[in-house]
């Protein structure tokens, strides 16, 4: 009789100890700042990568070239992508895409020619839900929710499943790796205004490296739509803190500005 009593004592206590959906998403949410770097990543300012980047059409390759991302982090501003990126392509980066706080563009010899509204504003969504770029910029961002699905297993490894959303009810799912704390893949939908339903959009992250100071970034980076791959880059470099300037994030005052595109 005694020892029932204690067992179910026991199973009291951990019950009052026990951690909320939410209490448990945080933690694991923080876990993968930790993983990814800590302060030091909380601290990187840019960054540089380069590397083969693929892209398909219908599930078969389309188009390969090598790829040279830029990124630099801007103070974070609630809802809103807060940061510069420019990616060039081709061995002598002679033509790229830039985007900044003021639009994007699409660069050649030509000029820069802006970029449809469309293909902006799915670059600031996929931005904003980007659980790399949430690690770095947004986990103090008021609204912001973290709900645990708790524990799976994903391709062949346990896995935490987090639900993070934001104060406009944009949701991403991200799975952390429970042997690594990292993240190795998320997912969300994204609302396709031709057909007028949900597009579902996912990353698989793999290969991480140090970048110094215990900074780590995936140099696998694979993008899914509806079921179908449609992007993949392997890295070959990348560094932080390289003091990148404003001009690589600026059309220069004389560049040709072409007609948007139709």
């Amino acid at each position: 009789m005694r020892s029932r009593v204690l067992a179910v004592a026991l199973l009291l206590a951990e019950a009052g100890v026990a951690e909320t959906a939410r209490e448990r998403g945080k933690r694991v949410v923080h876990e993968a700042l930790e993983a990814v770097g800590g302060k030091a990543y909380l601290a990187m300012e840019d960054r540089v990568e380069s590397g083969r980047a693929y892209s398909f059409w219908d599930g078969r390759l389309s188009g390969l070239t090598i790829a040279h991302i830029y990124t630099r982090y801007l103070a974070p501003v609630p809802g809103q992508a807060s940061v510069r990126e420019r990616q060039n392509f081709g061995k002598g980066q002679s033509y790229g895409v830039l985007f900044n706080e003021e639009g994007g563009w699409e660069i050649t010899f030509q000029g820069a020619r802006p970029l449809q509204p469309a293909r902006l504003a799915q670059y600031r969504d996929s931005t904003l839900r980007n659980i790399f770029y949430i690690l770095r910029q947004r986990l103090d961002e008021p609204g912001m929710d973290f709900y645990s699905q708790g524990a799976d297993r994903f391709e062949n490894q346990p896995v935490e499943i987090v639900d993070i959303t934001d104060a406009d009810g944009k949701t991403v799912t991200v799975y952390f790796s429970q042997l690594t704390k990292l993240p190795v893949r998320q997912m969300f939908k994204r609302r396709n205004e031709e057909y007028k339903d949900f597009d579902i959009e996912e990353t698989f992250f793999s290969r991480y490296r140090d970048l110094g100071g215990g900074v780590k970034w995936p140099q696998s980076i694979r993008r899914m739509r509806n079921g179908q791959k449609i992007y993949e880059m392997y890295g070959d470099s990348a560094e932080i803190n390289k003091n990148l300037k404003d001009d690589l994030f600026t059309l220069p005052a004389k560049t040709k500005i072409l007609p948007p595109a139709k």
